[in-house]
C-alpha cells in the first residue's frame, strides 16, 4: 500500500494500479524499455492490473513478460469496461495510468488519475480527466516509487 497525506485533499491509501497497456505501457506492441522493472519494484506495494483492447494481438506475450494476467476488452464500450474495473477494485484505493480516449473514464473514476504522453499522442478527454500529467510512463511510475513528488504536485 502506499499512503500520501496531501495537504487540502486529505490521505490517499492506493492498493491497486490499473494500467493501459498500448500506448501507455507498450509501443506498436512491445513493452518500453524500463517498464517491467518498475512493475516489478511496484508489486510490492501494489496490486497491478493490465486492461487492453490487445489492438496489437500481442498481450500474452507482455503478460509473460511481466507475469501477470490482463484483463482484456471486449469490442465497444471500452471506456466504460476500463471504469467499471476501476470501480469493481474500489476506486478509493486505486490509481489509474492512461493516455488514450478510452482511458478518460478510468481515470477520474481512480482515486489518482496519471495520464502519460505517448509516441500514440496523448487524447485531451484523458489529460482533462487525471489529475496528473507526466511527460511518459517511466516518470509515472517513477512517482509511485517516490509518493513524496506527488504531495507536492497535488497540494492545494
Amino acid at each position: 500500500m502506499i499512503e500520501l497525506t496531501i495537504p487540502g485533499r486529505g490521505v490517499i491509501r492506493l492498493e491497486h494500479l490499473v494500467c493501459d497497456v498500448n500506448g501507455t505501457l507498450a509501443l506498436d506492441g512491445q513493452l518500453i524499455d524500463g517498464v517491467s522493472q518498475i512493475l516489478n519494484r511496484l508489486s510490492d506495494r501494489l496490486e497491478v492490473h493490465l486492461v487492453t483492447a490487445d489492438t496489437h494481438g500481442l498481450q500474452d506475450v507482455i503478460d509473460q513478460q511481466l507475469g501477470l494476467r490482463s484483463v482484456r476488452l471486449a469490442p465497444g464500450q471500452e471506456a466504460q469496461q476500463k471504469a467499471a474495473l476501476v470501480m469493481q477494485l474500489s476506486p478509493e484505493r486505486t490509481v489509474a495510468v492512461g493516455q488514450g480516449a478510452n482511458d478518460a473514464e478510468m481515470l477520474q473514476s481512480a482515486a489518482l488519475g496519471i495520464c502519460v504522453f505517448s509516441q500514440e499522442g496523448t487524447a485531451i478527454s484523458a489529460l482533462n480527466s487525471a489529475d496528473v500529467v507526466c511527460a511518459d510512463i517511466l516518470t509515472a511510475l517513477e512517482l509511485l516509487e517516490k509518493p513524496i513528488r506527488l504531495v507536492a504536485t497535488l497540494r492545494k
